[in-house]
């Protein structure tokens, strides 16, 4: 007999609201992460053409990337903190001769900057705490770097915060569930 979601006051749907987010560099902000999708992957395909048919095979698993919106605080600073992972991302700065003939980010120095990027879904927890020791899935972003940075607009006529939107490129992403 199956279980009756309505009716069984136990069972619980995982909420898009509860979540953390682990960054390196960014580990004294994780409040300032306001919205981040979850991996996703695409499975190509091949065609086959056989007489007056056409068939598909599965082809490769092709991780997408993942997208991200900061809010930018005066303190600690986003802005600040994203630049300094790109310098550890192996990014030189064109301000000499010598700096602009240095070789640039490698993927070696681009992926060690960003060890250990998790996403954590939270439950509710006893009582609905939705602590941290509550995660009840991690996604783990699997060397992985910023593809992308947009550091927001600024605008006369707006009184909103500034948004950093980040997108990043992983090789590979893995789940664990870590609570029944």
């Amino acid at each position: 007999m199956s279980e009756n979601f309505w009716g069984n006051p136990t069972l619980e749907p995982k909420r898009a609201y509860r979540w953390l987010l682990s960054i390196p560099g960014l580990e004294d902000a994780t409040w300032i992460v306001k919205k981040i999708n979850k991996p996703s992957f695409s499975v190509t395909e091949t065609e086959h053409n056989f007489i007056n048919h056409k068939f598909y095979y599965p082809g490769r698993v092709e991780w997408n990337t993942v997208s991200m919106t900061l809010v930018d605080p005066v303190s600690p600073d986003a802005t600040e903190k994203l630049m300094a992972i790109l310098t550890a991302m192996g990014y030189n700065f064109p301000s000499t001769y010598a700096e602009a003939t240095k070789t640039t980010i490698t993927k070696e120095e681009a992926t060690a900057a960003l060890t250990s990027v998790k996403i954590r879904q939270i439950g509710g927890g006893s009582g609905g705490s939705g602590a941290a020791e509550d995660v009840i899935e991690e996604w783990t972003l699997q060397r992985c770097w910023f593809k992308s940075v947009t550091f927001g607009d600024l605008d006369y006529e707006s009184d909103e915060i500034i948004n950093i939107e980040v997108e990043m490129r992983y090789d590979w992403a893995t789940h664990s569930k870590t609570a029944t």
